[in-house]
C-alpha cells in the first residue's frame, strides 16, 4: 500500500457514501485511477467485506467476551474450522502462551454464553476453555490512525542522472555522489 492509496481509504472513510467522481476530485486523480486501485486493495485483501462493519449488538448479540482455548496436542485445523463454523464466533486468533487460540465472541446474555461455551467443549480437540467477558468496549478496533500515518509518509523520491551539456548522462561512480553533485 502506498501513500495514495492510504488518503483513498481516508476519503472512503471520511464520507462512505461519495461517489466515485466526487471522490477521485476530491484527491486530485482520474476516476479510472481510483476504480483500478480500489479493485486492487479488495483483490489483496486490504479492503474487506462490509459486514465487518455491523455491530453484533444491532443483531442482538451486546454481550462480547474473550474465549482462551487450550487444544490437544494431536488437533489441529479440524479443531479450529470446527470452532469456526459457531457463527457467535468473530474473531479467532492463534496465540502463545497457555492457550492456543482466542477467541473473540458474541453472545445475547450469559445463558446465550454458557450455552456457546458448552457447544466449545463437545468440539473434538478442544480440551480446556477459559472465558472473560468483556464490561465495556474502551477502542474499538481502528485502523484509522494507521492510514493517517501512511498517508503522511513521503513518496520516496527517484534520482534521475544529471546530463551534461551534449545531454548524455554524467557517470559519477555512486549513487550517493549523484545526490551529492551540484549543477555542472
Amino acid at each position: 500500500m502506498d501513500v495514495l492509496d492510504a488518503r483513498i481509504l481516508l476519503a472512503i472513510d471520511d464520507d462512505p457514501e461519495a461517489t466515485s467522481l466526487a471522490l477521485a476530485k476530491r484527491l486530485g486523480i482520474a476516476r479510472n485511477t481510483l476504480h483500478a486501485r480500489l479493485q486492487r486493495l479488495r483483490a489483496d485483501g486490504v479492503v474487506r467485506e462490509f459486514s465487518r462493519r455491523v455491530d453484533p449488538a444491532a443483531l442482538g448479540h451486546g454481550l462480547v467476551a474473550f474465549v482462551s482455548v487450550t487444544l490437544s496436542q494431536t488437533s489441529g485445523r479440524l479443531t479450529t474450522a470446527a470452532l469456526a463454523q459457531c457463527p457467535e464466533v468473530v474473531e479467532m486468533h492463534s496465540t502463545t502462551g497457555e492457550a492456543d487460540l482466542l477467541l473473540k465472541v458474541v453472545a445475547k446474555d450469559s445463558a446465550d454464553l454458557h450455552r456457546i461455551s458448552g457447544e466449545f467443549i463437545a468440539v473434538p480437540g478442544v480440551v480446556r476453555t477459559s472465558t472473560v467477558i468483556s464490561l465495556r468496549e474502551e477502542l474499538p478496533p481502528r485502523t484509522r490512525a494507521l492510514l493517517e500515518q501512511a498517508a503522511a509518509q513521503r513518496p520516496p523520491q527517484t534520482v534521475r542522472p544529471r546530463r551534461n551539456g551534449s545531454g548524455a548522462a554524467r557517470s559519477t561512480g555512486s549513487p550517493a555522489a549523484v545526490c551529492a553533485e551540484t549543477p555542472a
